[in-house]
């Protein structure tokens, strides 16, 4: 036939195809394939896998592709992953569906990170760690060993803890190796705070010294509480060092004289805790950059603007309950945004920009938790058994350790947070050192650490 003939024919024929039923057109390709000689089969099964299986992300424009992507879930995208090369190629580089992802566990996303496939990567070590979060796998313990008596101060910054004891001395450890890197003659820690130069002893002689670790002198001695002290906190930057004692005071002193500048009354109660913190807020009040004053006692947190006067008078006095029924636990957060502080009511948060209560955390009514640490993500918690893991967001216990009949103390200073910057929101980064570290009856220290997540 000829081909002008042909294409005339051709023409007719679909016209005709067209009105027929979807039965008679089986019936009608029926009768042509069982017609067709082996050319004609091959080139029909060639064509109709083109047809049938498209494989639109091929095809769709990139972004379109990862428009479609972002309706998916993780899991199902991983099972898509195994569908061929080019797809897990597309999908690996979807970089906001995996950033979502990783956000919906509680991740922090930095954003500057050009990597298109890096983001799929620290999804699946988000999922790996959160699992073993949920399967109470996620940490390790160690020991310090060292001391000859009760340790009843612990502090920690920057992967070393500091421990002052009963045997009249204090030493600072390398976390990661367990290493004594200094031990110097103190008197008997109840609150120790350190930096790379100095520490800083409260006592329960009523004093207050700073010791020089290279050479373990005593290199300021502070003398004017009439009750042991149990909290202490300083800032170079001021020259100042506060305290807070079980005279129910809070004093003021020159860091580099040991001059007693103030002392703060107001406190019914031991003061057994003093925060000094840089406000990051605007109020009334106060402004980004002041200096804070926070004191807590058994049942009162006090405010003091420590920034601009050493005279200064009390901004404000939080409390969880007015007939004083309720204590507050010896932990307390402030990160110049937030305060917190746990009860047994629950959890407290403050907004510090106008002191009112954000919300209340109920407890679990089979526990009584304590606050160690709180995030804008996680908190961290623990009871007489456990330390526990809260998401925030959702306000459940999603992890938990159990803990060794540790040493426990009313004012909070034998147990203590290590790294605190994972409950802003885990990054694959953050997720190691130490967790939590308490004294123990031998005068060990426990350490909970990060399991190392491969």
């Amino acid at each position: 036939m000829e081909k002008k003939d042909f294409e005339v024919w051709l023409e007719n024929l679909s016209a005709t195809f067209y009105t027929l039923t979807d039965l008679q057109k089986n019936e009608t390709l029926d009768h042509l394939i069982s017609l067709s000689g082996a050319v004609q089969l091959r080139h029909l099964s060639n064509n109709l896998e083109t047809l049938l299986k498209r494989d639109f992300l091929r095809l769709l424009p990139l972004e379109l592709s990862f428009y479609l992507l972002k309706w998916l879930d993780p899991q199902t995208l991983l099972t898509c992953c195994l569908v061929s090369k080019q797809w897990n190629k597309v999908i690996s580089a979807c970089t906001e569906v995996w950033q979502t992802a990783c956000r919906n566990l509680g991740w922090q996303i930095d954003e500057t990170v050009q990597d298109t496939l890096h983001w799929k990567k620290v999804y699946l070590r988000a999922v790996l760690r959160m699992k073993q979060l949920e399967d109470h796998e996620a940490f390790q313990t160690a020991s310090l060993i060292g001391h000859s008596a009760r340790v009843y101060a612990l502090y920690y910054k920057d992967g070393l803890l500091c421990t002052g004891s009963d045997d009249l001395s204090a030493k600072l450890w390398d976390v990661s190796t367990g290493q004594c890197i200094y031990g110097i003659q103190t008197h008997t820690c109840a609150a120790v705070t350190f930096d790379e130069q100095k520490l800083v002893t409260g006592s329960f002689d009523n004093t207050v010294a700073c010791w020089d670790w290279s050479t373990g002198a005593k290199t300021q001695h502070f003398r004017g509480h009439t009750g042991a002290v149990f909290s202490v906190d300083y800032n170079d930057e001021l020259d100042l060092l506060v305290s807070g004692s079980a005279d129910t005071t809070v004093k003021i002193w020159a860091l580099s004289s040991g001059t007693c500048l103030n002392t703060l009354t107001g406190h019914t109660e031991w003061v057994t805790k003093v925060v000094l913190q840089k406000c990051e807020v605007e109020s009334i009040v106060h402004s980004p950059g002041d200096f804070i004053l926070l004191s807590a006692d058994k049942y009162e947190i006090k405010i003091w603007p420590i920034g601009r006067e050493i005279n200064c008078k009390c901004l404000k006095t939080l409390y969880v309950s007015d007939d004083r029924s309720i204590c507050l636990q010896p932990r307390l957060h402030f990160d110049g945004k937030y305060i917190v502080c746990s009860s047994a009511l629950g959890l407290y948060q403050w907004d510090f920009a106008s002191y009112e209560i954000l919300r209340i955390i109920k407890m679990p009514d089979s526990t009584n938790l304590s606050l160690l640490g709180f995030g804008d993500i996680f908190a961290l918690l623990f009871d007489n058994h456990n330390l526990y893991i809260m998401d925030l967001r959702t306000e459940k216990l999603i992890s938990r350790w159990p803990l060794p009949e540790y040493r426990k103390s009313k004012r909070g200073s034998s147990f203590l947070a290590g790294e605190i910057a994972w409950l802003n929101g885990l990054d694959g980064v953050n997720d190691l050192g130490l967790v939590f570290a308490t004294s123990m009856p031998d005068h060990s220290i426990h350490l909970v650490m990060w399991k190392e997540n491969s």
